[in-house]
Order: structure tokens, then C-alpha cells, then sequence
């Protein structure tokens, strides 16, 4: 804070406690809003985690996931299409980047699949409009500026203060609202102390600190350490499992999933997929070495999950595609992007949803054949049990029809 009480000076301990009190009172209106609020709404029947990763820049969708040899990508992009010598296949005559070749066996068993052509007709090539309605699942005006993942926390039930969780050091937009979403850089900077022998202790002395102050917080008190749970040990990756790059987030995850902490909703964002110059190749260079960091990331945070990520699915996404013809060495701004699953449970396919082709562009853009935010809703749907009306609450303005996307 950069404001002084006058008090401050004159009475020291009585601005300690003032502080003390203020400090608590905050974190009581976050902690209990989140439980009062779950337990108000109707309950999703299934458990689990959803982790959003958001590639923010605009991923280049054909450089992920492409039809095999396709004759307006052979002409349009010929540096830059996958090619059969180094591509994974995948269902319905579409070939994956071989940078995500760290995740082939989840492929192989029924876990890792894609949408293509995903987008929404109020999507702009602006990056802030694009980015801005991702997050809030619509325009600003049909959400009321809460963003889509904060909405359908609504719908979770009661749970800790580790049920909606952003890795990073600002709040994902999406996460903004009313539930009181956590924001962390690491889950050891979350530690009341740094040794976890002296966790309990630290409780109880946070407790004891509104113990006779004769304040309603001393009441609540108790109840609100209860509803913050106390934060995972750090505890080291299972054997075998390293991170780094966007992996450093997915620890963060992985932690507090291991520990117990409840987490039902984390949100990750990662900057740089703008690749108007220097793409590369589909065999190398800057977006390969990404999206190779991307999958080695999420290989490993399964890996590290072990039987735990039966029950998460984690849904990658960006705000727009790119234009199907390159552009010098790299591609402009585009519509219908991709949205990559890997889920702890079975999967459709590798490929879901309507695909009819790139023989009509829309202006030289991939065309919307899965509305996005249809696919965002379906996810949701299928991780934790709503209902069409509980979606549609999350998705306003929106005609929802559900997308068959798990096994």
C-alpha cells in the first residue's frame, strides 16, 4: 500500500491489529464467497481438473495439425506444410507436427486429439478483441466482463481456495469474476512457512490472532483457514519426469493436484505464438521448437500425474489461426485456429469434429467448421457433467449444441 494512516504513528499496535483485521477480513470474502457460491449452485455430479492453456499470439493451427498432401497447402504453403516424411498420422487423413512426438504414446492409446477449424464469428484478427472474448467466452457486453472459466466455476460446487487457480503472476482474464480464483507463481511461494513440519503450527497461530479482538472475523476465522486448505508440500516430479520451458507451470499444477488441493479449474497462459517472420519449418526453427516445448511440457505433467490423470483433461487453444498462404518466411493473422485435448480419459478420435475441407476459404482463412466456444462448452460438459441449460449460463448469447468428443 502506498497510503500511511495517521494513527500509524501514534499507536503502533493498534495499526498492527487494524492491519491484521483488514488482511483477514479480505481473505474471509475470498474464501467464503467461493464456498457459499458453490454451495448455492447445483453441483456438476463429475470430479476432476480442467487446465485451459492459452496460446496467446495466435497459433498457426497447419502447423500443428493438417490435412495429408493437400493441394492448397502444397501451393499456398510449400516451406511450411507437413510433410509424410517426419509427421505423425492421425484420423480421418490429417498428419500432427512431429515437435509433439513426447505425447505419440498418448495419441496411440486414445488420448490426445484435435478440432480444427475452431473459431467464432466475433473474433477479430485484433489480438487484444480476439484475446479479451476468448477469455470471457463472448463480447464484454453478453458476459458482464466475467470471464468464461470463472462462470462455470458457478456450476462446481463447493471446494477449497485451490478449486479455480491461474498459474502466473497476474490473474487469467478468464478466471476474473466473483468466485475469488487464486493467482500463483509457484506452489512454494504459497507456503505459510517454508518447512512444512511448522504448517499446522502456522494455522493455529493465524487463528490465534483473532482471538480476542471482538470482531465477527473471530468467528469466521476458523472456518475460513478450513476453506483455504493448507498448500501442498513442493514436492519433487515422479522419477524419470523433468520440466522445463511452459512445464514449469504444469508443475505448479501437478503439485497441488498430487497434494490434494481440489483444484477443479487452472488456467495457463503463454505468450510468443505470433509468427508473422522466421516461422521455420515444419521440420524445425521457431514455432517447432515451441510446440516441441509444449509437448514435452504436457508429457510431463501426465507423467508426473501418474493414476491422478485419469480424472484431467487439459484443453489448448489460441485466439485466432493464421492465413493459409505464408507470407515470406512466416503467416499473417487468420480465423478457424485449432483446439488441441489430452485427456486422462478416452477420446472420440483423433480428429473431432465437422472438417469439410480447405477447397473453399473463407477470404484465404481456414473456415469456422466448430464454433469455438461451442468446443469450449462441450469440454466443460463432458469433463464435469452439465447440463446443456448449465452450459449455456456459461456461454450467454450463445446457441449451444453439444459436440461428441469423448469415447
Amino acid at each position: 500500500m502506498t497510503s500511511r494512516h495517521p494513527e500509524s504513528t501514534r499507536h503502533p499496535e493498534l495499526s498492527r491489529r487494524a492491519l491484521l483485521t483488514g488482511a483477514a477480513a479480505t481473505v474471509t470474502a475470498v474464501a467464503t464467497s467461493q464456498v457459499v457460491a458453490g454451495r448455492s449452485a447445483s453441483a456438476a455430479s463429475a470430479n476432476g481438473t480442467l487446465v485451459h492453456v492459452f496460446l496467446s499470439g495466435g497459433l498457426d493451427g497447419l502447423s500443428l495439425v493438417a490435412p495429408v498432401d493437400d493441394p492448397v497447402l502444397r501451393k499456398s504453403r510449400p516451406n511450411l506444410r507437413l510433410t509424410d516424411r517426419t509427421a505423425l498420422a492421425l484420423d480421418r487423413e490429417f498428419q500432427l507436427t512431429s515437435a509433439f512426438a513426447p505425447l505419440e504414446r498418448h495419441l496411440k492409446d486414445g488420448h490426445l486429439a484435435f478440432i480444427p477449424g475452431a473459431s467464432d464469428t466475433r473474433l477479430s484478427r485484433s489480438h487484444f478483441q480476439a484475446v479479451d472474448a476468448c477469455n470471457l467466452g463472448g463480447l464484454p457486453s453478453e458476459t458482464g466482463g466475467r470471464g468464461w472459466l470463472d462462470r462455470l466455476a458457478d456450476h462446481l460446487g463447493p471446494g477449497t481456495a485451490f478449486r479455480s487457480v491461474g498459474i502466473g503472476g497476474t490473474l487469467p482474464r478468464s478466471l476474473v469474476g466473483t468466485n475469488g480464483a487464486l493467482s500463483l507463481g509457484s506452489v512454494e511461494g504459497l507456503k505459510l512457512n517454508g518447512d512444512p513440519r511448522f504448517a499446522a503450527a502456522s494455522i493455529k497461530a493465524i487463528e490465534g490472532l483473532f482471538s480476542d479482538i471482538n470482531h465477527p472475523v473471530e468467528r469466521s476465522m476458523k472456518a475460513v483457514v478450513g476453506a483455504l486448505g493448507v498448500p501442498p508440500a513442493p514436492s519433487e516430479p515422479a522419477a524419470g519426469v523433468t520440466y522445463e520451458g511452459i512445464g514449469v507451470a504444469f508443475r505448479q499444477v501437478a503439485e497441488l493436484i498430487k497434494g490434494g488441493a481440489n483444484v477443479r479449474i487452472a488456467a495457463i497462459t503463454s505468450g510468443g505464438w505470433d509468427t508473422h517472420e522466421d516461422q521455420g519449418t515444419a521440420d524445425g526453427g521457431y514455432l517447432h521448437g515451441r510446440l516441441s516445448d509444449l509437448a514435452e511440457g504436457l508429457a510431463a505433467f501426465f507423467a508426473d500425474l501418474g493414476d491422478k490423470a485419469s480424472g484431467v483433461t487439459v484443453m489448448v487453444s489460441s485466439e485466432f489461426g493464421r492465413r493459409v498462404a505464408a507470407n515470406g518466411s512466416g503467416t499473417d493473422h487468420g480465423h478457424g485456429g485449432v483446439v488441441a485435448l489430452l485427456s486422462g480419459r478416452k477420446l472420440a478420435g483423433s480428429v473431432l469434429g465437422r472438417w469439410d475441407g480447405l477447397g473453399q476459404l473463407d477470404g484465404g482463412d481456414v473456415p469456422e467448421y466448430n464454433n469455438l466456444f461451442n468446443v469450449y462448452g462441450s469440454v466443460a460438459q463432458s469433463q464435469f457433467g452439465l447440463t446443456d441449460a448449465q452450459v449455456r449460463k456459461v456461454f450467454p448469447k450463445r446457441q449451444y449444441a453439444p459436440m461428441k468428443l469423448f469415447a
